[in-house]
C-alpha cells in the first residue's frame, strides 16, 4: 500500500520489535522513518538494532531514521514538515480511536494519512473514522497464523478517495477460492463474536445494528 517516496515522514507507532519500520527503511519508503513507542526498554532495543544494522546504510540511501519514546497521542508532528503517514498496529481499535482523536485535534489542518491494523473493535474504529470525515484509500483482509486482521488505509484530509464503510467493502471481495474461504471464515467469526456480546449484554439490542450490518454482507460464491 505504501509506495516508495510517497511520504516525507512515516511513523511506525507501537513499534514493539520494529520489524515493520525496518522493512520500510530498507525499501526507502520515505525520506524519514520514525519509530515510536511509550515503553523505554523497547525503544532502547529498537535503537540498538538500528544503530547496528542501518546507520551505515542510511548514509548511502535517501532514508534516515529516528526513535521517539513517546505516547502516540503526543507525536511531535509539528517538528516535521511534509506529507506524513502514521502506522498504528498491534493494539485494539478502542485505543486507536484515542490516538487518532488526539492527533486530529492537535493537527486538524495537517495532511496526514493513517495505516491502521486493529486487533479488535474494528467496527467502532471504522465508525469513528466516518464520524471524523476521513476517507478510504485502501483496505485489505489478512489471515496470519489463524488470526484475521483488517488493514485500513485512510486519509484525514483528501476527499477524492472512497467513503469508509462501517463493516468494510473491499475486504469481502475475493479473486480466488482461497480468498473466498478466508472471507467466509472471517465473517462467520465476526458475527459469532458480536452475537456473544449481545447475549451477555444487559440490553440485548445494543449490538443488533452491528449484527445487522454484518449479516447484510453478501459474499460472492466460490468459483469452481
Amino acid at each position: 500500500m505504501v509506495t516508495s517516496q510517497q511520504y516525507d515522514h512515516i511513523w511506525d507507532c507501537c513499534c514493539d520489535h520494529g520489524l515493520l519500520g525496518f522493512t520500510l527503511l530498507s525499501r526507502q519508503a520515505a525520506s524519514n522513518i520514525h519509530f515510536a513507542d511509550i515503553v523505554p526498554e523497547l525503544m532502547i532495543e529498537v535503537k540498538s538494532k538500528l544503530e547496528r544494522f542501518y546507520t551505515k546504510a542510511s548514509n548511502s540511501t535517501n532514508s534516515s531514521w529516528k526513535t521517539h519514546c513517546v505516547d502516540v497521542a503526543k507525536l511531535p508532528l509539528k517538528d516535521y514538515q511534509g506529507k506524513q503517514l502514521i502506522i498504528i498496529a498491534g493494539v485494539g481499535g478502542d485505543l486507536m480511536i484515542q490516538f487518532i482523536e488526539a492527533i486530529y485535534q492537535q493537527y486538524p489542518n495537517v495532511d496526514i494519512d493513517f495505516l491502521l491494523c486493529p486487533v479488535h473493535h474494528q467496527f467502532s474504529l471504522r465508525s469513528k473514522l466516518i464520524e471524523l470525515d476521513f476517507s478510504l484509500k485502501d483496505e485489505e483482509l489478512v489471515e496470519d497464523n489463524q488470526r484475521f486482521y483488517e488493514i485500513i488505509y485512510v486519509s484525514s484530509t483528501s476527499k477524492v478517495n472512497r467513503e469508509i464503510n462501517p463493516v468494510g467493502e473491499k475486504i469481502w471481495q475475493s479473486s480466488s477460492n482461497e480468498q473466498a474461504e478466508t472471507v467466509a471464515k472471517y465473517l462467520n467469526k465476526t458475527l459469532k463474536h458480536y452475537q456473544r456480546i449481545q447475549q451477555g449484554a444487559k440490553h440485548g439490542n445494543d449490538m443488533q445494528s452491528t449484527i445487522d450490518a454484518y449479516q447484510a454482507i453478501a459474499i460472492p460464491s466460490l468459483t469452481l
